[in-house]
């Protein structure tokens, strides 16, 4: 994480320094891309330092706290750099960045944790891939209810990020024909929803069910329904937009918990030896389903943009009918979490705490 932060902070110092009025759409790209790049590596990085600093249900506080962190940047961020932007210009902001980018990579000096440092073979490239398929094996083998709630936490950013990220602009703008203010307004509210989500799961840690998150996936698409009915409705453009705000907010909601306790599910089934690879595995396959869901929504937004309640309440009925028809699969999850709990006298919250003892 040190060294991520320090060469993001190197690369924005380099691009303020050769930043002119003839390169700088180049330049900007550019440089988004390279610290979309650097923040891919981070993000496990950060995943999989969590549970080696925390146990059982704090795990999952530690997550809350990190994605509320995240969803108050992502919301603050964009308001304060426009401020910023305005009153001082690009190359300050920059720099500030830079500063940023450093004072975070200093805080993370103060950092402790165990190394789990495994036996490397051969060279780079040949360590890399090795890494890869302990990974792949450990999910495909050893941990498939891992592997089965990888690919359900996947398959909810596909259809969330999709409806939301196309969808609620083309609903606000396109559809209702508003202005700019009421797109940025619900795009707001659901931003705020994320936020209360972390909060809700922070506070529910320690008394939260596994079973119940198969509800929380189904209330995933059973948020779409207002939005979809409003449009079938004859409602005008303001209570059609209410609905829409409300839709997004509480499928926000719900998607912040889920994310949440999966990831903490995820951890604690993971040795730590493991933690990285299998984090690694889990922000890609999530951050893939992202980009997909929003060019199948695109697409399926353009075709019906005459009627896009066939959008939404399909969509909705979909998620909600995977939800439901995953109650047997949690509670199986949970049955094995309250059968480790019993066999190992409430030590370890999980196999792998069990695997790391041993």
């Amino acid at each position: 994480m040190v060294f991520l932060d320090v060469l993001a902070g190197g690369v924005v110092l380099c691009a303020a320094l050769a930043l002119t009025e003839q390169n700088a759409i180049l330049l900007i790209g550019t440089l988004m891309i390279v610290l979309s790049v650097l923040g891919a590596f981070e993000t496990p990085t950060v995943q999989a330092c969590i549970p080696m600093m925390l146990t059982g249900g704090n795990i999952t506080k530690g997550n809350a706290v990190v994605n509320q962190a995240a969803s108050l940047s992502s919301l603050a961020a964009p308001a304060l750099g426009g401020v910023f932007y305005a009153m001082f210009g690009l190359e300050p902001v920059m720099f500030a960045s830079v500063a940023c980018f450093f004072l975070t990579a200093l805080a993370e000096c103060f950092i402790r944790l165990g190394e789990q440092r495994g036996k490397k073979e051969g060279g780079l490239f040949s360590g890399v891939w090795n890494d890869f398929a302990i990974g792949i094996r450990f999910l495909l083998q050893e941990e498939r209810d891992i592997l089965h709630l990888l690919l359900l936490a996947a398959g909810s950013r596909f259809f969330v990020m999709g409806v939301t990220v196309v969808g609620l602009p083309f609903l606000v703008r396109t559809v209702l024909g508003l202005g700019a203010e009421y797109a940025g307004a619900a795009e707001s509210v659901s931003a705020v929803a994320v936020i209360l989500g972390s909060g809700t799961a922070g506070l529910l840690a320690e008394k939260w069910k596994t079973g119940r998150l198969a509800f929380v996936l189904a209330a995933m698409g059973a948020s779409l329904f207002p939005a979809g009915a409003a449009f079938l409705l004859p409602f005008g453009a303001g209570a059609r937009y209410a609905a829409v705000a409300a839709s997004f907010f509480g499928m926000s909601l719900a998607v912040s918990i889920f994310s949440i306790f999966a990831v903490s599910l995820i951890q604690q089934r993971t040795p730590n030896v493991l933690m990285g690879r299998v984090m690694a595995h889990t922000a890609a396959v999530t951050l893939c389903a992202q980009p997909l869901g929003q060019m199948a929504y695109g697409f399926l937004f353009d075709i019906f943009r005459n009627s896009v309640a066939a959008v939404l309440i399909p969509t909705g009925i979909f998620v909600c009918a995977v939800g439901l028809f995953s109650v047997g699969f949690f509670r199986g999850f949970e049955a094995k979490e309250t059968r480790d709990m019993g066999t190992f006298g409430g030590e370890f919250t999980s196999d792998r705490g069990r695997r790391d003892c041993l």
